[in-house]
């Protein structure tokens, strides 16, 4: 493989940075999984018997991707007098030195269990873009292998994707994605960019031409390898929210009509479980003009007591008609769950039978038509209602606040079973033409 100076420069940040988190960004075939692999194997030579675990989100692709074709190349073409055994079994490559290479996905249970099992002094996450942000935090807790010589380091690569996607987050915002804060150690997180035109000494000019050919949503994320603003026929937008926003105190209290508390229960067992979605619990009101507000997010990430509790206090907080909640996850037990925190509370349980897509449709309708209104900013909240369009959901994970949210507004304007799309639609049109 011929370096060019990008790729040069972008090896010596790997290499020689320090720091202990790097991101590569950039466009497809432009050498961003090479370089880091070679990386890897340059610091498993330098260190006997350190281990270094390579994941992608699924297993059958890290090996295809990883194990069958970038390493074995990264070998023959860098390293062609070092040897190399492969214990496929157990999920690792062997060098003569005793260091080990882990190749692995996060979604085969039994797999990660033994990966995870084990400290490292790398960690690679490959395709990042598929890669929820929990469970990269997960992977990283697996950093603390410590090797005389090697300062442990976490690698990630991707093609970019939204400008809301973790890794932005992280490295080019320097912002803890969950809380938005920002870093405390901001320079310990670098990021470098590679694109096709990069590696055009390893690439065809036919390839090049048919990137940089792509419609232009394409082309930004697979041939310029930039962030992009927003999803394709995205349901919602920034802008949209943005401009109905308001203020708590514009909607006082003898003005709302309706408040429920929305709840979106997930399998978390507690704090710590961060592979697991949280509970999106969102309070909204519907007002005297018939128009919906959006008071609070409480969405976390609990035991089922924890979050029952915590359903029951946003319930009494805000004087709420009833709790609002979805029961695909749980049935009978979401009920009883709420009823051992206060026993007296309506709890009005509700069945997703259709589509996440088509459930958020008629309420993105409401929003484009100023009929939603934030009373205050819910980032989390607002950046997964943007990752939404036709399609379904492009974010990362499960919609949990979204999912809340859409619920609660679902129920206040009137069609709390989730199935009476057409019937909205028909009331749409004729409130509509009256007006």
């Amino acid at each position: 493989m011929v370096l060019f100076s990008a790729a040069q420069d972008a090896a010596r940040v790997l290499l020689e940075g320090g720091q202990r988190f790097t991101c590569l960004a950039g466009g497809t075939r432009s050498g961003k999984t090479f370089l880091i692999v070679r990386a890897i194997v340059a610091r498993a030579l330098k260190a006997k018997h350190s281990r270094h675990a390579i994941l992608r989100f699924h297993a059958n692709a890290a090996r295809a991707s990883i194990a069958l074709d970038t390493l074995p190349n990264v070998m023959r073409l860098c390293y062609p007098k070092t040897t190399i055994k492969e214990h496929r079994q157990d999920g690792f490559f062997e060098l003569s030195n005793g260091a080990r290479i882990w190749i692995g996905g996060l979604d085969d249970k039994e797999r990660v269990e033994k990966i995870l099992g084990l400290e490292y002094a790398t960690v690679f996450l490959n395709e990042a873009s598929q890669i929820p942000y929990s469970s990269a935090l997960i992977a990283f807790t697996r950093l603390a292998q410590v090797v005389p010589g090697l300062h442990q380091c976490g690698f990630v690569d991707l093609n970019p994707v939204g400008k809301t996607h973790w890794t932005n987050i992280l490295f080019g915002e320097k912002r803890e994605p969950v809380s938005r804060r920002p870093l405390s150690d901001p320079d310990n997180y670098k990021r470098a960019f590679l694109n096709p035109p990069d590696n055009a000494a390893n690439l065809s000019k036919a390839f090049l031409a048919s990137l940089a050919d792509l419609p232009e949503k394409q082309r930004k994320r697979f041939y310029e390898g930039i962030y992009v603003d927003d999803v394709d026929a995205a349901l919602w937008t920034y802008e949209i929210i943005d401009a109905a926003r308001c203020a708590i105190e514009d909607i006082p209290e003898d003005q709302r009509v309706s408040v429920v508390v929305a709840l979106d229960p997930s399998g978390a067992a507690g704090q710590d479980d961060l592979g697991a979605d949280e509970i999106g619990i969102v309070v909204a009101a519907r007002g005297a003009n018939g128009e919906c507000y959006i008071l609070a997010d409480r969405s976390c990430r609990e035991a089922p007591a924890a979050w029952g509790i915590r359903a029951v206090v946003a319930y009494h907080e805000y004087r709420a008609d009833c709790i609002v909640a979805e029961s695909n996850f749980g049935g009978e037990m979401v009920r009883a769950t709420i009823h051992a925190a206060d026993p007296n509370v309506p709890v009005h349980l509700v069945t997703a039978s259709r589509g996440k897509a088509v459930r958020a449709e008629p309420i993105s309708v409401r929003y484009a038509r100023k009929q939603v209104h934030h009373a205050g900013r819910f980032n989390k909240l607002e950046d997964q209602l943007c990752a939404f369009s036709a399609a379904g959901y492009g974010g990362q994970g499960s919609p949990d606040h979204a999912d809340a949210a859409i619920w609660a507004l679902t129920h206040l304007f009137g069609h709390d079973d989730g199935t009476a799309i057409i019937e909205f639609y028909r009331r749409e049109a004729q409130d509509h033409n009256h007006s």
